[in-house]
């Protein structure tokens, strides 16, 4: 009787190899505290990881646009409050400027500080973004976006902003021509001017008109239009062309400071005009530049021997363009913001995002260290046994079977 034959010595073999395997197979997955460490351990599991791992990649790459979305506009919100800042001083300038008791002297050192002013503006519009960039260089520009030339400051970006292209578009520039050149002229919705005297050319008008205000916005017409005054005070006449579009009469009595209306418009003139003054209506345009507010108050101010009039009007023009122009700044403040607020929105929702996906990842690959160790110690204990059962075996024989 033979006892060890060739198909039991190979089953042993093969038995002792498929418990090291699956022993070591444990060891490494305690030693890594993964369930999954290939594909081919758990093909549906390690699927699920690679998913996982994907949306957490994503959402890193979308922090790190926003990151750089976030510094970008909070150095274009605070740039924004700075020039907010400087703007308010400018308008309390032209407010003293309009002291009628100040001497032409007075009024060129008052425009000096407006010159001041502008290129402290200047500095701030063309402010880098640390990364070597503009921040109002709109969609790229490789040198300062606003250049100061004999004619005024032009913008020489590319309008628009640049965004990161993800998907939600995350703004990473401010549109510079739209925060510094796109502010509504005159009230908003038309321009008052005083004109020179259609009979002494050249001499300009011994009134002034003010901003004028909208009365009836179903009214309004869009077009531009001519007042007239004519006679000697007191009999004094205004004719006002074209002819209004809702049926005012296109003539009448004029008094100075009481309102004149058509057209779904109410504006004054005051002082003193004289046979011949006129004063003209236009539509407002979105074209008022913020630099050439500046720079048309600082020519007036440096003008010597103004009348009076001329004073009170340039000064109110000037007052009302910087209020359009601070409007519009601070319009593109409150975008600056909104963005900023976005920002936090997108971030709270991606860190959930990517905290899902972690959790995912995990409940696909991770170990569940108690069944493991449990598995493990079975796995040993099934070792050690098929080890020694093969250690008794190998050792017996048909002589020693027959001698023992």
């Amino acid at each position: 009787m033979r006892i060890s034959t060739a198909n039991v010595y190979e089953a042993s073999i093969s038995n002792l190899q498929r418990r090291q395997t699956a022993l070591q197979q444990q060891q490494q997955q305690l030693t890594s505290g993964k369930r999954v460490l290939s594909a081919s351990d758990d093909p549906t599991g390690a699927a699920r990881a690679e998913r996982a791992l994907a949306a957490i990649g994503r959402v890193d790459a979308n922090q790190r646009s926003l990151e750089a979305s976030r510094n970008s506009m909070t150095l274009a919100e605070s740039a924004l409050g700075d020039a907010g800042e400087l703007l308010q001083q400018a308008r309390e300038t032209m407010l003293n400027a309009g002291n009628a008791s100040y001497p032409d002297t007075e009024r060129a050192s008052l425009a000096q500080k407006l010159k001041g002013l502008r290129d402290q503006l200047l500095a701030i519009a063309n402010r880098t973004d640390g990364a070597g960039g503009y921040v109002f260089g709109g969609q790229g520009s490789a040198q300062p976006p606003f250049l100061d030339r004999n004619g005024g400051v032009t913008f020489i970006g590319v309008p628009g902003q640049i965004q990161s292209g993800n998907l939600e578009d995350f703004p990473l520039t401010m549109d510079g021509r739209g925060a510094w050149e796109s502010a509504r002229s005159g009230n908003g919705f038309f321009v008052t001017d005083a004109g020179t005297n259609s009979l002494v050319p050249g001499q300009a008008a011994k009134g002034w008109i003010d901003s004028g205000s909208v009365s009836d916005p179903s009214k309004l017409t869009g077009h531009a239009y001519s007042i007239a005054i004519g006679g000697t005070a007191p009999s004094q006449t205004y004719t006002i062309t074209p002819a209004p579009a809702d049926g005012t009469p296109g003539t009448g009595t004029f008094t100075p400071g009481k309102a004149l209306e058509f057209d779904g418009m109410s504006m004054t003139i005051s002082g003193a005009p004289v046979n011949g003054d006129n004063f003209s209506v236009s539509p407002s345009t979105d074209s008022l530049k913020v630099f050439d507010v500046l720079d048309r108050a600082i020519s007036d101010l440096l003008t010597p021997n103004r009348g009076a009039a001329q004073i009170t009007q340039s000064n109110n023009n000037a007052v009302r363009d910087l209020d359009a122009v601070m409007t519009r700044l601070q319009s593109a403040r409150s975008q600056a913001g909104e963005a900023l607020n976005k920002l936090d929105g997108s971030e709270t929702r991606m860190s959930g995002l990517k905290l899902y996906s972690q959790q995912e990842q995990s409940a696909a690959t991770d170990l569940d260290m108690t069944q493991a160790i449990s598995d493990f110690s079975n796995q040993q204990t099934g070792y050690d046994a098929a080890l020694k059962t093969y250690a008794m075996v190998q050792r017996m024989s048909l002589f020693q079977y027959i001698n023992g």
